[in-house]
């Protein structure tokens, strides 16, 4: 008999191209509605959202699936955005979670978290010159996976 728990009703006990694409697209969602969030992504994609979220996919397609489907200077791109403070990435980090853990089981959502994690650490670090204190250090500390805000 399978353990329940090891794979709640409805949620990917492994990411795949279709859950991924549900995650991005439902996240991106929040963020476009996100009153903090809206107006930068906005102001950058000039309306090209479609196209974003398609890239976004990719990504996190090649991140979580090794497909290599993404090719581009994330680093670059994000440090041409003005105005971006600390608040924006806490949001951004915040909803992630939020998605992540309503569509993963808590192992898929907690490898998805650490590499968001890893990703807007490198992203803060380059605007601000230090680590932001919503996402946990990496080392472990032997209490096993560690959650922003948790």
């Amino acid at each position: 008999m399978s353990d329940p728990a090891a794979s709640p009703p409805g949620k990917a006990s492994a990411p795949s191209v279709q859950s991924i694409t549900q995650l991005v697209h439902g996240f991106y969602a929040d963020v476009r509605a996100d009153p903090l969030l809206g107006p930068v992504f906005d102001k950058a994609l000039h309306g090209q959202w479609e196209n974003h979220l398609q890239r976004l996919v990719d990504f996190w397609s090649t991140v979580a699936l090794g497909t290599r489907s993404f090719r581009g200077d994330v680093f670059g791109k994000h440090m041409a955005l003005d105005g971006v403070t600390p608040a924006h990435f806490a949001a951004w980090v915040r909803l992630w979670q939020h998605h992540t853990e309503r569509l993963f089981t808590p192992e898929v959502a907690d490898s998805l978290q650490v590499a968001a994690h890893g990703i807007a650490r490198n992203l803060f670090r380059g605007y601000f010159g230090s680590d932001p204190a919503f996402v946990p250090p990496r080392e472990d500390d032997g209490h096993g996976p560690r959650r922003a805000g948790g």
